[in-house]
């Protein structure tokens, strides 16, 4: 028995047990997150992919399809809300873009592009918080974490590591490191870590390299994030 619902008006099947997220991206249909990725048990924690279901708007990643549900991707409605959250993200950390390393191959950057965001709303905070310049072979510059506990769950979960974990609550969350010293160069973290490449952001960031290729020729800059993905982004880096 074939099942379906309704994306942006187009009539779309999925399998029991999907979300929107999953059942979207089988689709070959984009929706903008951050915090998700398919090799790790939803998240819901930046509501970047917030969709309309009924009156309501709900997280794509967290939220089970059901028969005949009517989603919208794509409305006005949908994308202002995900652009404020977008707004807020980038007004609670330092993500100064045209001097980033990562800037044209940075999933944050990209998503607020392909929402419409172009310029910041909120006034920013400019967070005092460290680089951690510890380790070897990366950087963690903290100003630049979102919280989206990628890198938790991939040393967690792929790793089998545990380097990273959130800690704190409300504005004083922020991402702390398990080692004596709570810096990265005392921790068991390596280069070959999934943890390593996770990051949607410009917060972990690999040493003895930069700008090797120019930005204007990086992933976002040939091509929206709808058409790309986010999963090639650090892909790109070695091609």
């Amino acid at each position: 028995m074939s099942h379906s619902f309704t994306l942006d008006g187009q009539e779309t099947a999925f399998v029991p047990g999907q979300t929107i997220m999953e059942a979207a991206q089988a689709a070959g249909v984009y929706i903008p997150h951050l915090c998700h990725n398919p090799d790790y048990a939803p998240h819901g924690s930046c509501r970047v992919c917030l969709v309309g279901v009924g009156r309501r708007q709900v997280s794509a990643c967290t939220t089970r399809v059901m028969e005949g549900m009517e989603v919208d991707n794509a409305s006005e409605s949908v994308q202002a809300n995900r652009r404020a959250v977008l707004q807020m993200l980038f007004a609670e950390g330092n993500h100064i873009c045209p001097a980033c390393e990562r800037s044209g191959n940075c999933q944050l950057q990209a998503v607020a592009y392909y929402t419409g965001m172009l310029a910041p709303h909120y006034p920013p905070f400019f967070p005092r918080r460290p680089v951690d310049a510890s380790h070897p072979d990366f950087i963690i510059d903290f100003g630049r974490c979102i919280l989206c506990e990628l890198c938790v769950r991939a040393s967690r979960d792929h790793d089998g590591k545990r380097v990273f974990a959130i800690s704190g609550r409300g504005l004083a969350s922020h991402l702390v490191i398990d080692s004596p010293s709570g810096l990265l160069g005392d921790s068991c973290f390596a280069a070959a870590d999934r943890a390593a490449h996770v990051c949607p952001t410009g917060a972990i960031l690999p040493k003895h390299k930069g700008f090797e290729r120019p930005i204007g020729e990086r992933l976002y800059d040939r091509e929206p994030i709808s058409k790309v993905g986010d999963l090639r982004a650090h892909e790109d880096e070695v091609d």
